[in-house]
């Protein structure tokens, strides 16, 4: 067996294996025997089917099944005694792979594309500024979270007509092209939540509807994807996208939301029977409360901009076409290039800042350790009884329900990576610049779901 790497560049390498006979024919043998062995052909019992007809018929399948299996297990062994940073899988090139035939007896040379991670230093110093927003809890944050509350712990009471906050139950009936009812069509009672609905002409054609009154709609305008509409229609996921008609729906019910009073009663309800004993009390609390949870927000989106800056220094450059071509092979579900060039920008980005990270790990030995991971799960199941109102356990069988999460092998590893990346940070923001700044509710949004 021969193994060489021909370099294209920095990033693409081209493996090529070169087997001989003496590499896969003693296991070949050995498998076709096995086969005749096990395989009955007419005429034939096991075991006493001629060689020459077990060759005809399987050998070409075994012969490739031995030549893969070897391929792999020295391909891989190449890039790990190599030390090669690659990314993706190897891809079979066919430019490079070259034989005659599945023929026992003959060589074959394979080859493969392989992606290279790019070789550089991360930096860190002063000069490198990064915002660390924080969510300004003022007295219009607080109104709306007031607001917010009273919608929660409030009562829904009948109505004679529909608002813009309100509820409306009735009937949806599936119509032809002639608007009339469809012979064996959908029929379903569901209930239209007037504020979820996003197209405000459509809201406009709700509000103002009384039981008794009827309106034809496209159900896709009201429902929140797929998930939604079918189970507005009692109907599967899959079939959603059979449905083209327009329904016409007949209001039944109107349910108006009547707001909790902002008193001792919400107080207790929400924070436990005289914890808070008047509405200022009530609003440092709210304050408090937003204050920590927007925290994580906040250090989310630093991360991002974080890598944003980073990133931006360093500018890292990746085998795109490699990458692409492996993400298009790799995908469960077919995808056409035009998909992959869409989305490829952040998927790049995203393994950009992924190599950053390792090489921070690994240069300034961050770890997280088991009882870190531990405590971190122990501490959201107490916020999860906090969130109840509920005592937290004893310590004992907290340690317990925590082992029990930790079971979840792709949970643990989501934690260990989400503890990694708040590491990663953190050193970071020891060994730059961070610039605390208050910004509006608003001006947050924006920020964190820009591109």
């Amino acid at each position: 067996m021969n193994i060489t790497q021909e370099k294209i560049d920095d990033l693409n390498a081209i493996i090529k294996i070169k087997l001989t006979p003496e590499d896969y024919t003693e296991q070949y043998d050995k498998k076709l025997k096995e086969a005749r062995g096990q395989v009955a052909i007419d005429g034939f019992r096991a075991g006493k089917v001629p060689m020459g007809m077990i060759k005809k018929k399987y050998g070409q399948s075994i012969l490739a099944d031995e030549l893969n299996a070897i391929i792999n297990d020295n391909l891989y062994k190449h890039i790990t005694d190599n030390n090669l940073n690659v990314l993706g899988n190897p891809l079979p090139s066919d430019e490079h792979t070259t034989f005659e035939d599945w023929k026992a007896g003959n060589d074959f040379e394979f080859g493969y594309k392989i992606g290279i991670a790019p070789e550089f230093d991360v930096k860190l110093s002063a000069k490198t500024k990064v915002t660390f927003n924080k969510i300004k809890v003022d007295e219009t944050v607080i109104d709306k979270q007031i607001e917010d509350l009273a919608k929660r712990y409030g009562q829904m009471k009948p109505a004679d007509s529909a608002g813009k906050e309100d509820m409306v139950f009735g009937e949806f009936v599936e119509l032809d092209d002639k608007k009339k009812p469809l012979e064996g069509g959908i029929n379903a009672k569901s209930t239209v939540s007037l504020p979820f609905i996003e197209d405000e002409k459509i809201q406009k054609k709700f509000i103002g509807m009384k039981v008794g009154d009827s309106l034809v709609v496209d159900p896709k305008t009201i429902s929140k994807g797929d998930a939604d509409m079918a189970a507005m229609l009692h109907i599967k996921k899959e079939e959603v996208g059979n449905v083209v008609s327009k329904f016409q729906f007949t209001a039944e019910e109107v349910k108006s939301l009547e707001k909790a009073p902002i008193d001792q009663e919400l107080f207790d309800k929400i924070h436990g029977e005289g914890e808070v004993k008047n509405e200022k009390e009530f609003r440092e609390k709210i304050k408090t409360e937003m204050s920590s949870a927007f925290i994580n927000d906040s250090e989310r989106l630093f991360q991002k901009e974080l890598s944003k800056t980073v990133l931006e220094k360093l500018d890292l450059q990746l085998p795109d076409a490699f990458l692409k071509e492996w993400i298009v092979a790799s995908n469960e579900k077919p995808v056409t290039m035009e998909e992959i060039e869409g989305e490829y920008k952040q998927y790049s980005d995203q393994l950009k800042w992924q190599l950053v990270e390792n090489k921070i790990i690994q240069e300034n030995e961050i770890k997280v350790e088991v009882d870190e991971v531990k405590d971190y799960v122990k501490g959201m199941l107490v916020q999860q009884y906090a969130q109840y109102n509920m005592p937290a356990p004893e310590d004992a069988e907290l340690d317990a329900n925590a082992l029990k999460v930790l079971e979840n092998q792709d949970e643990t590893k989501k934690i260990f990576d989400y503890l990694y990346k708040n590491k990663v940070a953190e050193f970071c923001k020891e060994n730059i610049k961070v610039v605390e700044k208050e910004i509006s509710q608003e001006e947050f949004i924006k920020l964190f779901y820009a591109q």
